[in-house]
Protein backbone atom coordinates (compact mmCIF):
# COMPACT_ATOMS: atom_id res chain seq x y z
CA UNK A 1 0.00 0.00 0.00
CA UNK A 2 1.05 3.77 -1.17
CA UNK A 3 0.86 6.22 2.00
CA UNK A 4 1.55 9.88 1.04
CA UNK A 5 3.24 11.44 4.54
CA UNK A 6 2.33 15.05 4.67
CA UNK A 7 5.94 15.44 5.92
CA UNK A 8 9.33 17.16 4.86
CA UNK A 9 11.25 15.92 7.68
CA UNK A 10 13.79 13.37 6.41
CA UNK A 11 14.23 12.81 10.34
CA UNK A 12 10.34 11.99 10.85
CA UNK A 13 9.80 10.27 7.55
CA UNK A 14 13.11 7.52 8.30
CA UNK A 15 11.10 7.04 11.96
CA UNK A 16 7.70 6.27 10.08
CA UNK A 17 9.61 3.75 7.74
CA UNK A 18 11.28 1.98 10.20
CA UNK A 19 8.67 1.70 12.58
CA UNK A 20 6.15 0.97 9.95
CA UNK A 21 7.60 -0.56 6.57
CA UNK A 22 7.72 -4.09 8.24
CA UNK A 23 3.77 -4.03 7.56
CA UNK A 24 3.83 -3.63 3.19
CA UNK A 25 4.02 0.24 3.49
CA UNK A 26 5.37 2.23 0.86
CA UNK A 27 6.04 5.38 2.49
CA UNK A 28 5.97 8.22 -0.21
CA UNK A 29 6.85 12.07 0.92
CA UNK A 30 4.47 14.53 -0.17
CA UNK A 31 7.07 17.00 -1.86
CA UNK A 32 8.26 13.75 -3.85
CA UNK A 33 4.31 14.49 -5.28
CA UNK A 34 4.63 18.02 -5.30
CA UNK A 35 2.55 18.36 -2.75
CA UNK A 36 2.88 21.94 -0.27
CA UNK A 37 2.78 22.39 3.09
CA UNK A 38 -0.24 23.29 4.24
CA UNK A 39 -0.56 26.46 6.85
CA UNK A 40 -1.02 24.91 10.59
CA UNK A 41 -3.97 27.08 11.96
CA UNK A 42 -5.28 24.24 14.12
CA UNK A 43 -5.25 24.43 17.85
CA UNK A 44 -4.34 21.23 18.92
CA UNK A 45 -1.74 18.57 18.04
CA UNK A 46 -5.21 16.65 15.98
CA UNK A 47 -6.09 19.66 14.27
CA UNK A 48 -3.00 20.21 12.72
CA UNK A 49 -2.20 16.51 11.73
CA UNK A 50 -5.54 16.33 10.60
CA UNK A 51 -5.27 19.79 8.73
CA UNK A 52 -1.76 18.03 6.96
CA UNK A 53 -3.49 14.39 6.16
CA UNK A 54 -6.57 16.12 4.19
CA UNK A 55 -4.20 18.34 2.05
CA UNK A 56 -2.12 15.92 1.11
CA UNK A 57 -4.86 13.04 0.50
CA UNK A 58 -6.84 15.62 -1.21
CA UNK A 59 -3.71 16.69 -3.54
CA UNK A 60 -2.87 12.85 -4.37
CA UNK A 61 -5.71 11.16 -3.98
CA UNK A 62 -3.92 8.44 -1.69
CA UNK A 63 -4.30 7.29 2.06
CA UNK A 64 -2.20 9.89 3.51
CA UNK A 65 -0.40 10.50 7.23
CA UNK A 66 -0.19 13.32 8.65
CA UNK A 67 1.61 14.52 12.22
CA UNK A 68 1.78 17.29 14.45
CA UNK A 69 3.63 17.27 17.62
CA UNK A 70 5.73 19.23 20.37
CA UNK A 71 7.83 20.07 23.52
CA UNK A 72 5.77 20.90 26.02
CA UNK A 73 7.68 22.37 28.95
CA UNK A 74 5.50 22.77 32.52
CA UNK A 75 7.40 25.65 34.01
CA UNK A 76 6.78 28.03 30.38
CA UNK A 77 3.49 26.65 30.78
CA UNK A 78 3.21 24.23 27.83
CA UNK A 79 5.71 26.27 25.83
CA UNK A 80 6.85 26.22 23.27
CA UNK A 81 3.91 23.64 22.54
CA UNK A 82 2.31 23.60 18.99
CA UNK A 83 4.50 25.89 18.55
CA UNK A 84 7.46 23.95 18.80
CA UNK A 85 9.32 23.96 15.12
CA UNK A 86 9.23 27.82 14.78
CA UNK A 87 9.37 28.70 18.46
CA UNK A 88 12.37 31.27 17.62
CA UNK A 89 10.44 32.05 14.55
CA UNK A 90 12.10 30.41 10.70
CA UNK A 91 10.03 26.63 10.67
CA UNK A 92 12.65 23.88 11.47
CA UNK A 93 15.29 26.28 12.80
CA UNK A 94 16.45 23.70 15.72
CA UNK A 95 19.62 25.75 16.87
CA UNK A 96 17.81 28.50 17.40
CA UNK A 97 14.55 26.76 18.94
CA UNK A 98 16.93 25.24 21.06
CA UNK A 99 18.76 28.57 22.25
CA UNK A 100 15.42 30.41 22.65
CA UNK A 101 14.40 27.47 24.97
CA UNK A 102 17.25 27.42 27.10
CA UNK A 103 17.23 31.07 27.53
CA UNK A 104 13.85 31.27 28.54
CA UNK A 105 14.36 28.49 31.09
CA UNK A 106 17.94 30.64 32.14
CA UNK A 107 18.29 30.12 36.19
CA UNK A 108 15.16 27.76 36.42
CA UNK A 109 16.42 24.53 38.83
CA UNK A 110 16.71 21.03 37.13
CA UNK A 111 13.86 19.61 39.24
CA UNK A 112 11.69 21.87 37.71
CA UNK A 113 12.76 21.39 33.67
CA UNK A 114 10.30 19.07 33.36
CA UNK A 115 8.55 18.37 29.92
CA UNK A 116 7.27 15.88 27.78
CA UNK A 117 6.92 15.60 23.79
CA UNK A 118 3.97 14.62 22.52
CA UNK A 119 3.03 13.41 19.76
CA UNK A 120 -0.17 12.82 17.28
CA UNK A 121 -0.22 10.44 13.83
CA UNK A 122 -3.81 10.87 11.89
CA UNK A 123 -4.43 8.22 8.90
CA UNK A 124 -7.13 9.28 6.34
CA UNK A 125 -7.91 6.56 3.63
CA UNK A 126 -9.23 9.81 1.58
CA UNK A 127 -9.64 13.06 1.62
CA UNK A 128 -13.09 13.22 3.17
CA UNK A 129 -12.59 10.32 5.65
CA UNK A 130 -15.08 11.02 7.68
CA UNK A 131 -13.66 8.54 10.62
CA UNK A 132 -9.49 9.08 10.76
CA UNK A 133 -7.41 6.30 12.21
CA UNK A 134 -5.71 8.51 15.47
CA UNK A 135 -3.04 7.80 17.46
CA UNK A 136 -1.03 9.81 20.57
CA UNK A 137 2.18 9.12 22.43
CA UNK A 138 3.87 10.89 24.92
CA UNK A 139 7.52 10.96 26.11
CA UNK A 140 8.22 12.52 29.69
CA UNK A 141 11.69 13.96 30.71
CA UNK A 142 13.28 17.23 30.90
CA UNK A 143 15.10 19.86 29.67
CA UNK A 144 19.07 19.80 30.07
CA UNK A 145 21.22 23.00 30.89
CA UNK A 146 23.41 22.32 27.49
CA UNK A 147 23.01 20.26 24.61
CA UNK A 148 24.08 16.56 24.74
CA UNK A 149 24.58 14.31 21.14
CA UNK A 150 25.11 15.06 17.73
CA UNK A 151 21.74 12.23 17.32
CA UNK A 152 18.04 13.06 16.57
CA UNK A 153 16.63 16.40 15.48
CA UNK A 154 14.57 19.39 16.76
CA UNK A 155 15.07 19.84 20.67
CA UNK A 156 16.34 15.73 21.10
CA UNK A 157 20.21 17.71 22.13
CA UNK A 158 18.32 19.14 25.33
CA UNK A 159 16.04 16.85 26.24
CA UNK A 160 16.81 13.93 28.84
CA UNK A 161 15.84 10.64 28.94
CA UNK A 162 14.74 9.60 32.50
CA UNK A 163 15.37 6.01 32.39
CA UNK A 164 19.13 6.01 30.54
CA UNK A 165 19.84 8.73 31.33
CA UNK A 166 20.90 10.12 28.05
CA UNK A 167 19.97 13.23 26.04
CA UNK A 168 17.38 11.87 23.16
CA UNK A 169 20.41 12.86 20.86
CA UNK A 170 22.62 10.58 22.24
CA UNK A 171 20.15 7.55 22.17
CA UNK A 172 20.79 4.82 19.68
CA UNK A 173 17.97 4.90 17.23
CA UNK A 174 16.09 1.96 17.82
CA UNK A 175 16.58 2.98 21.43
CA UNK A 176 14.83 5.94 20.83
CA UNK A 177 11.87 4.48 18.93
CA UNK A 178 10.99 2.54 21.39
CA UNK A 179 10.79 5.56 23.89
CA UNK A 180 9.92 8.59 22.01
CA UNK A 181 6.33 10.19 21.87
CA UNK A 182 6.40 9.40 17.95
CA UNK A 183 7.61 5.69 18.68
CA UNK A 184 4.57 5.23 21.01
CA UNK A 185 1.97 6.65 18.75
CA UNK A 186 3.21 4.97 16.23
CA UNK A 187 3.03 1.54 17.80
CA UNK A 188 -0.88 2.75 18.69
CA UNK A 189 -0.88 3.09 15.30
CA UNK A 190 -0.05 -0.17 13.72
CA UNK A 191 -2.70 -2.44 14.79
CA UNK A 192 -5.60 -0.01 13.35
CA UNK A 193 -3.74 0.22 10.33
CA UNK A 194 -3.67 -3.04 9.89
CA UNK A 195 -7.74 -3.65 10.42
CA UNK A 196 -8.05 -0.58 8.31
CA UNK A 197 -6.74 -1.60 5.13
CA UNK A 198 -7.20 -5.20 5.59
CA UNK A 199 -10.59 -5.05 4.45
Amino acid sequence: MRLVVASGNSGKLGEFRDLLGAGGIDFVAQGELGVLDVEETGLSFVENALLKARNAARATGLPALGDDSGLCVDALAGAPGLYSARYAGGHGNAAANIAKLLAALEGVPAARRTAHFHAVIVVLRHAEDPQPLIAEGSWHGRVLETPRGSGGFGYDPVFLDPESGLSAAELDPARKHRASHRGRALAALQPQLARAFAR
